[in-house]
């Protein structure tokens, strides 16, 4: 889902920087909050798996990748903004040391991946565990998150040749319209998100099992 660099022009990713940085700044007051000596090692472990699941991706088709998130059990576990730095941290991280993604796409990933997808999670989790098992909210929350990141990365680069054109109306950045870069990007992740969903309720179940979470 990691959008590289070269793919949106400044239009887009300037003025995504700002809304993203403002979003960090407020993250990351909320981190020093809310974290404490016992909390810390779980958001680490949870943050690294992120990065792990994060690292391990496939091209797909329409100028992006598949791969799931980690992003959903953060966020149910700690809230959406410290999931939200967190994993913004983690796509950072791999667009510099290992050039997943980019630095002029970051903001656009960081939006779409960690705070949309981390926001629905959380919203999701807390609603759905009033009337379902927390085991089957998990899994739903995971779900739905990471395909509504990628209905917001395929919209984004969907939108590029439209704004980004020649005067013979030519892309001059990412050439796809929606109609490829919709489906490239929600059938597969369709799919991966039954694995994000099992991945979210399976660790969930473990970490209520040794009275690490309180939600």
């Amino acid at each position: 889902m990691h959008i590289p660099d070269g793919f949106i022009p400044p239009i887009v990713y300037v003025p995504a920087y700002i809304v993203d940085l403002g979003l960090l700044v407020y993250g990351f007051k909320k981190i020093k909050q809310n974290l404490n000596e016992d909390t810390l090692p779980t958001l680490s472990v949870l943050s690294a798996l992120s990065f792990i699941l994060m690292s391990i991706s496939f091209p797909v088709f329409g100028g992006t990748s598949v791969h799931i998130t980690g992003v959903a059990i953060l966020s149910i576990v700690f809230g959406y903004w410290i999931s939200f730095f967190s994993t913004s941290l983690i796509l950072f991280l791999q667009a510099v040391l290992f050039g997943e993604g980019g630095i002029t796409s970051f903001p656009v990933n960081s939006l779409s991946i960690s705070f949309f997808g981390s926001l629905s999670a959380y919203l999701i989790f807390k609603f759905l565990k009033n009337f379902l098992k927390e085991e089957i909210s998990c899994f739903i929350s995971g779900w739905v998150s990471i395909n509504l990141s990628a209905l917001i990365v395929a919209l984004v680069l969907g939108l590029i040749p439209l704004i980004a054109h020649d005067n013979s109306g030519n892309p001059l950045y990412f050439p796809f319209s929606w109609n490829v870069t919709i489906p490239a990007l929600l059938i597969p992740h369709f799919l991966a998100g039954i694995v994000e969903g099992l991945y979210t309720a399976s660790v969930y179940k473990i970490l209520k099992s040794k009275g690490l979470v309180n939600v």
